[in-house]
């Protein structure tokens, strides 16, 4: 099995393709059957799953969908590239636990761990995408 396709909810679809196009991203398909159904498929640079949204795709509520994860070999890379797109991108931040409980630290990772360094965006909409630096990917995946 293979995940190719994720479905985001969207309050307009030509904003939504809009920004999407800015990142750079590809556009698979964009088709219309009336004024009750458009769907919009689009990839980003490098990797085979997409993203679909439109109208009458999904009832889910506009900018629902968080925690959307997109890998990147260098995070301040990656980020810079979104700034230099006009995306409101946070700091690149990390995780520590004490105790059980997950605090977010401004800065990367200090050993630059892959799986463990993060920066955060949100589309037109507020569907919440968080970019993951993975420098060498764990045996299997």
């Amino acid at each position: 099995m293979s995940l190719e396709v994720i479905v985001i909810p969207v309050a307009e679809v030509d904003r939504a393709l809009r920004f999407y196009r800015s990142l750079g991203w590809r556009i698979d398909a964009d088709y219309e059957a009336g004024p009750e159904f458009r769907i919009v498929q689009v990839t980003p640079p490098g990797s085979v799953g997409s993203v679909v949204f439109g109208r009458g795709v999904t009832p889910v509520t506009p900018g629902s969908a968080q925690g959307l994860y997109l890998v990147v070999s260098d995070i301040d890379r990656a980020r810079a590239d979104l700034v230099d797109r006009g995306v409101d991108v946070s700091e690149v931040f990390h995780n520590v636990y004490d105790n059980g409980v997950q605090e977010s630290v401004n800065g990367p990772d200090p050993e630059r761990r892959s799986y463990a360094s993060y920066a955060s965006f949100c589309d037109p909409d507020g569907n919440g995408w968080l970019l993951q630096e993975v420098r060498v990917r764990l045996p299997g995946r």
